[in-house]
């Protein structure tokens, strides 16, 4: 999609194309903030080069983000699918070319990840491998979840149906999530109990309150 604020809209409210000089520079900048918000979660690296050539789950989220826009273009869904069978076979992470991330994802280890078609991701969210956002529902509608921005997601977690997770919140490993999570909340167990971190407490340090967030 076109970076609207980088692209003012035009007397129609229409974004203008991005010139051919740009487009490059642009995905250059996306490539290096996904790296560098790599770095910052997984302390086992310590370069973009090794980040660059040996992550699985960075891997899965550029052809993404190749398939997704080929997803949006008349034509183009059976090749993108195909490509993204291709990432699966190579990284074994499955995401969908229909679902929406948004910037700085990172999939830790990927290994067993599974995105369906209609969900949804904010930014700067952390994945585990592991992590199921499935459907519950054969329906050519909504069914997968969306997921808010600088949320963890920890291994093995399900989290599924259309059900809405707010920012901030943290998921523990192996936890199955049916309900919708607010903002800032702490989600673990099967299925999934909520809880808040307390008065003043650090919401990073509130994560080792619970070791089921580690299991």
């Amino acid at each position: 999609s076109i970076d609207r604020a980088a692209t003012p809209p035009d007397a129609r409210g229409r974004s203008a194309q991005v010139s051919a000089p740009q487009a490059p520079q642009r995905v250059r900048g996306r490539i290096r903030e996904d790296l560098d918000a790599a770095i910052e979660r997984d302390p086992a690296v310590d370069s973009r080069l090794e980040m660059a050539l040996a992550s699985p789950g960075l891997h899965a989220i550029w052809v993404h983000r190749l398939t997704h826009w080929m997803w949006t273009k008349p034509g183009g869904r059976l090749a993108a699918r195909l490509i993204s069978q291709l990432a699966r076979a190579v990284t074994g992470v499955e995401i969908h070319p229909g679902a929406q991330i948004g910037r700085r994802f990172f999939i830790d280890h990927g290994m067993g990840v599974v995105i369906g078609e209609t969900a949804e991701i904010g930014d700067d969210v952390l994945m585990y491998h592991g992590v199921t956002l499935g459907g519950r529902s054969m329906e050519h509608v909504k069914r997968h979840p969306t997921i808010g921005s600088n949320v963890t997601i920890g291994a093995g977690a399900r989290i599924l149906g259309p059900v809405y997770v707010g920012d901030r919140v943290q998921i523990g490993a192996n936890s199955v999530v049916v309900k919708d999570i607010p903002a800032g909340a702490v989600a673990t167990g099967v299925p999934a109990t909520i809880r808040f971190p307390n008065k003043g407490e650090d919401p990073y340090e509130a994560m080792f309150a619970d070791p089921a967030l580690w299991i």
